[in-house]
């Protein structure tokens, strides 16, 4: 005698198949960009919280230390003529001397040019006499605090670094597109949900109105 066979499962609507295909596919690139965007996430809160408390921050000038070096009159004439004379000379200065930073700014007169150079991992100070063309460099090495901040925000970090603040940026917010579309997936739990989103959008709001001045 043989044995009567399983009913088979009851075909799914279009509707219904393309519904449970779309949150498949959430739950799959949730997963997948979960695996860089925490870690983007915890650097970038940790550092913040950094950045909200500036003084925590603060460097011993004690730790700056000199360095000189001397430009030889054809490079000071060479610097005159260039377009932007701080620039040149910033570019003479870094073949000469271990600076830390890049080129920022410069003030420059005809008795001297005073260059600031500025870094993810310190900056320099240079004072050029240009009659004589000797050079006094105060270097600061940044500490580990003031390097976290300075990536957080991308500052003196260059173009590499920002690209990574972006890709990091459009990631995170990816992953809480689709975290929160995942949200109406789970039909018990949606209405919680939503309920704890609006009451979210409302402190912001009540914190803005009142407490920002």
């Amino acid at each position: 005698m043989s044995t009567p066979k399983a009913a088979a499962p009851p075909a799914l609507r279009p509707r219904a198949a393309l519904t449970i295909a779309f949150y498949t596919q959430c739950r799959l690139w949730h997963g997948y960009l979960s695996a860089f965007a925490f870690l983007a996430l915890i650097f970038f809160s940790a550092t913040g919280v950094l950045l909200n408390h500036p003084d925590w921050l603060a460097q011993d000038e004690s730790d700056a230390r000199i360095a000189t070096a001397h430009l030889s009159p054809g490079e000071l004439d060479a610097a005159r003529r260039s377009t932007d004379t701080g620039a040149a000379l910033a570019l003479t200065l870094e073949r000469k001397m271990a600076l830390l930073g890049a080129y920022a700014s410069g003030d420059v007169d005809p008795r001297q040019a005073i260059l600031r150079f500025e870094g993810v991992k310190g900056s320099s100070d240079v004072t050029l006499d240009m009659h004589s063309g000797d050079a006094t460099a105060r270097l600061r090495q940044a500490d580990m605090l003031s390097t976290l901040d300075d990536l957080h925000r991308g500052k003196g970090a260059g173009r590499v670094w920002q690209a990574v603040i972006d890709i990091s940026g459009a990631i995170i917010l990816a992953l809480s597109v689709i975290g929160y579309l995942l949200f109406f997936s789970l039909r018990f739990r949606l209405r919680t949900g939503l309920l704890l989103t609006g009451l979210s959008l409302a402190a912001l709001a009540a914190i803005f109105v009142f407490f920002i001045p």
